[in-house]
């Protein structure tokens, strides 16, 4: 079982989960510095718990291009008790972070998850997780976010076939993190829509993330919401703001949902727990025309206003 303790999915999106992110850092993409302050970030934790987050994501440095990396002591001093409050609330947490020393720190205050944007720590998180009984997402990512040039921005040649690549790119990481004893069902996998990726190459990976899926074989976790690519298929560029892509982003869920995403994270967890139970609204409506009670009533019902006429 994951952290989650969830059974396996199904395509109607009943069984997707939402992860709400939490950004205690001041130059994060989208809401860099609003939660800094220990008073906010509660608040803002608490709200996403509200709104029917089933995990809460806590990350103490940016991964926005360009942006510097934060040394782990600063991360840890950043996340202080918020990791144990949101524990204390019931909902399972996660810790955003390619460090170590910050996992170790999150996973003794109770954090159930890893993050990494990266897969070259994936045996040292790997053994952690491993040894706490935690669940890892390794994210694909070429290198370091300090290197990338822009959002959006990245070779058009940088991928043969950018599923095929990132898929092979992923398992070998995947392979030294379970070689490290973590269970492979504890293992997540995330494609890294925007990470070291043009938009182009990240609508790619949405419009194929069911073949993704076959060729990792583990659990995936999308993350799509207010990302730059979301307003470059809205053809509005880098014009719009992060906050004014809500719509394109709720698409974007769903339509991963559709393709086999088994995690979605997210900034409007409101929102995105609201689609996402239309879906199931509609799926069921959709199974009960096909049920023999439903065929044989509907029939019964045209007999009768045949006879009537």
């Amino acid at each position: 079982m994951t952290a989650l303790e969830a059974p396996a999915r199904s395509i109607d999106g009943s069984r997707v989960r939402v992860m709400g992110i939490v950004n205690r850092t001041p130059d994060s993409f989208s809401d860099g510095g609003r939660f800094v302050e220990d008073g906010a970030a509660r608040s803002h934790v608490a709200a996403l718990v509200r709104a029917g987050a089933d995990v809460v994501d806590l990350g103490a440095e940016s991964t926005r291009p360009g942006a510097p990396a934060v040394a782990p002591a600063t991360q840890i001093v950043r996340l202080g008790a918020l990791v144990g409050y949101a524990v204390s609330l019931g909902v399972t947490v996660s810790v955003d972070t390619t460090s170590p020393e910050v996992a170790a720190f999150a996973l003794a205050e109770g954090a159930r998850m890893i993050n990494s944007v990266a897969l070259a720590p994936a045996r040292d998180l790997a053994r952690l997780a491993a040894r706490h009984g935690a669940d890892l997402i390794l994210t694909h990512c070429r290198g370091s976010m300090t290197e990338m040039a822009g959002f959006s921005r990245y070779p058009d040649d940088a991928y043969g076939d950018v599923v095929e690549d990132v898929a092979r790119e992923w398992r070998c990481a995947a392979e030294e993190a379970l070689s490290m004893g973590l269970p492979p069902e504890r293992l997540w996998f995330d494609p890294g829509l925007g990470f070291t990726k043009n938009a182009a190459q990240s609508l790619e990976l949405c419009a194929r993330l069911d073949e993704l899926k076959a060729r990792v074989e583990h659990p995936i976790l999308v993350g799509a919401s207010r990302k730059s690519f979301v307003a470059h298929a809205i053809a509005n560029g880098d014009a719009e703001g992060p906050e004014d892509r809500l719509g394109g982003s709720l698409a974007a869920a769903l339509d991963c949902a559709r393709r086999g995403a088994d995690m979605l994270r997210v900034h409007d967890v409101r929102e995105t727990v609201q689609a996402l139970a239309y879906l199931r609204a509609v799926a069921r409506h959709e199974r009960a025309r096909v049920t023999p009670s439903a065929t044989t009533s509907s029939d019964a019902t045209r007999e009768a206003t045949c006879s009537t006429a």
